[in-house]
């Protein structure tokens, strides 16, 4: 009677350490990042300083997260436009835990239609959420940032106006689905007085102020994958 009793105690106990040691297992996310060059980090000596990938690595310091790296559609000049058709050539089928999205810059740039930036970037929004399996807690959008505070931009007397123009226009898109809408333009205006936050191009954000913009999303980003 004591041998079974041991017995069955030692199963038990085998039995909760199998279940611990599965409970302690981290969490593995993938992740699709869409946008232009400040997705991509154009200009960076080290493009695997971009934001996004920067956000991984982050984001797997966490013993409980592991992340792959993270799928990237962007490119430097892109507009809502033309990321809606690389979109639609990407070899993209699966889904994925977390979906960002940053656009814009280029339609302000080059003087588009701030309707049909609204319309595009809804298209794109809702192009997010399907690959984010329809959940929009895990999508988020980061705002654009001022250009017009680098040593290039500074010579456009409108940028900084125009570029809070566009982005009233996609928080007000972003925030009607009710997802999560990151303002980093404040960030990227320290610029300004910090030229260590700039490329080598004086145009794109540098490593360090891609840093920047981790540290200030990375709380929220990290809740999502714990939802």
């Amino acid at each position: 009677m004591g041998l079974l009793f041991l017995l069955l105690l030692t199963l038990v106990s085998c039995g909760k350490e199998n279940e611990t040691t599965s409970d302690s297992e981290p969490i593995r996310f993938s992740y699709l990042a869409l946008g232009d060059s400040y997705t991509i980090g154009t200009a960076l000596p080290d493009s695997s300083k971009s934001y996004p990938i920067q956000l991984v690595e982050r984001l797997n310091q966490d013993a409980s997260l592991e992340g792959t790296d993270p799928d990237i559609v962007a490119f430097g000049g892109w507009r809502t436009d033309q990321l809606i058709s690389a979109i639609k050539i990407a070899d993209l089928s699966v889904e994925y835990n977390l979906v960002s999205l940053l656009i814009g810059v280029n339609n302000q740039f080059q003087n588009r239609s701030d309707s049909v930036y609204a319309v595009e970037f809804e298209e794109l929004l809702n192009t997010a959420i399907g690959f984010a399996g329809n959940d929009t807690d895990r999508v988020f959008v980061l705002s654009i940032p001022d250009y017009g505070v680098t040593p290039f931009g500074q010579s456009y007397s409108n940028a900084s106006a125009g570029v809070d123009a566009f982005n009233a226009i996609n928080l007000q898109v972003t925030t009607a689905y009710g997802i999560s809408y990151f303002d980093i333009t404040a960030i990227s205006r320290k610029a300004e007085n910090d030229l260590s936050l700039v490329a080598p191009d004086n145009l794109h954000p540098s490593s360090d102020m891609y840093d920047l913009w981790v540290t200030e999303i990375l709380d929220d980003v990290k809740e999502k994958l714990y939802e």
